[in-house]
């Protein structure tokens, strides 16, 4: 059985219930985690662990969350006044953490189902998701990774242009693939609107809206958005329902024409906020 699970955010306690919920059993089902595994939430370093016990048996895309933990770990970018990754940073394992963190995966493609975090362009298919991802991939598990990290927040360019080179073209990989929500009909990316998909900017839609796009008949699966609440339609799954800000964590059966939606309830959350 293959699950689709959305952002844990460092809620491990919920992700221990969802486990038991799904009666899981890693010689049987397959989970797949959509990014954001860690920062929120009150036990990061207790997902790390239960997700490395499930090598194997487990998926896991990285998140923005995940980038700003091996950004911090490299000094390049200050703490998050909210952020809870102490425990991560000062364990024992720290580099063994972020050594694992870094073969994780931004896309993927499963039992028919593209998985991101945040989402596509309207210009990309399946094909050319997973191969720009791959891009940053091979970055992450490199020894450039530390420069990438330096140069890596921006909102610049904020057009996709198949022809963008170095900085720039990474960046703009991991700005689509993990922090979209809005984007115009070209490309063009909003990325300061958080709020919920009745928001849009002007010429600005919600990246899935796009009923041109390559991926529209392509089944597809993000997190990212919590405001969205669950989105549940043939071939769109958005599964962050907010567990850290008070909503649930969202499990998904994908295998054999299944759709099978379960969740639990989040116990220890924080004020709400745009995830």
């Amino acid at each position: 059985m293959h699950y689709l699970i959305g952002d844990l955010q460092g809620c491990c306690d919920a992700f221990e219930r969802l486990l038991a919920e799904l009666d899981f059993s890693p010689s049987r089902d397959h989970l797949h985690l959509l990014g954001d595994l860690v920062n929120r939430g009150p036990d990061s370093l207790g997902v790390l662990r239960r997700l490395r016990d499930l090598e194997g048996s487990a998926t896991c895309l990285l998140g923005n969350h995940d980038l700003h933990l091996l950004a911090v770990a490299a000094g390049v970018k200050r703490p998050n006044r909210k952020d809870t990754l102490d425990a991560i940073l000062a364990d024992e394992d720290r580099e063994g953490w972020l050594a694992w963190l870094r073969q994780r995966k931004l896309a993927d493609l499963d039992q028919g189902w593209l998985m991101v975090h945040a989402g596509v362009l309207p210009q990309w298919d399946a094909a050319k998701t997973l191969a720009l991802a791959a891009e940053v991939e091979d970055l992450l598990r490199g020894p450039e990774l530390p420069a990438f990290l330096q140069q890596m927040y921006g909102n610049h360019p904020a057009r996709w242009q198949d022809d963008l080179q170095g900085l720039d073209r990474l960046r703009a990989i991991v700005n689509v693939l993990t922090r979209i929500r809005f984007c115009a009909a070209d490309g063009t990316l909003d990325l300061e609107t958080k709020d919920s998909a009745e928001a849009a900017p002007p010429g600005m839609r919600p990246w899935f809206e796009h009923s041109h796009r390559a991926t529209a008949s392509q089944p597809i699966a993000f997190g990212h958005w919590s405001t969205l609440g669950l989105i549940n339609r043939p071939t769109l799954l958005a599964i962050d329902t907010g567990c850290i800000w008070g909503g649930a964590l969202t499990a998904v059966r994908v295998d054999g024409g299944r759709r099978d939606v379960v969740q639990v309830r989040c116990a220890q959350a924080q004020a709400p906020g745009k995830g």
